[in-house]
């Protein structure tokens, strides 16, 4: 079964003041017990992206941070990003673009 699915809906029926969670966050949210539970989440996520990206809407993924870091999602999300020609190739640029776009994926997904 795919997490894809689940995932999208908790992100969209998370409350946006509680936005964004961490990978580990949205796997308790969703059951998963390990071994490789953040791995799950970040391939759902991957899926989530490459939806969004042909549907020419807001990546949701933004929506799901690495607990590590500046509040940024993990490598992994930028790399995918810049390959589905969304982002700037130039990481000086990603993090701005990075906090346009979860603003977007907020008023796009979020119900609550």
């Amino acid at each position: 079964m795919t997490l894809a699915s689940p995932l999208r809906e908790l992100l969209a029926s998370t409350p946006s003041s509680a936005l964004p969670i961490t990978y580990q966050q949205a796997a308790n949210a969703l059951g998963l017990s390990p071994p490789r539970t953040i791995q799950r989440v970040a391939q759902a996520l991957e899926q989530l992206m490459r939806e969004d990206a042909a549907a020419q809407k807001p990546f949701i993924a933004t929506l799901v941070i690495s607990r590590s870091g500046k509040g940024l999602p993990a490598a992994g999300f930028f790399e995918l990003a810049v390959e589905l020609g969304r982002y700037p190739a130039s990481p000086s640029q990603q993090e701005a673009f990075y906090y346009s776009e979860r603003q977007q994926a907020i008023n796009e997904w979020c119900r609550c």
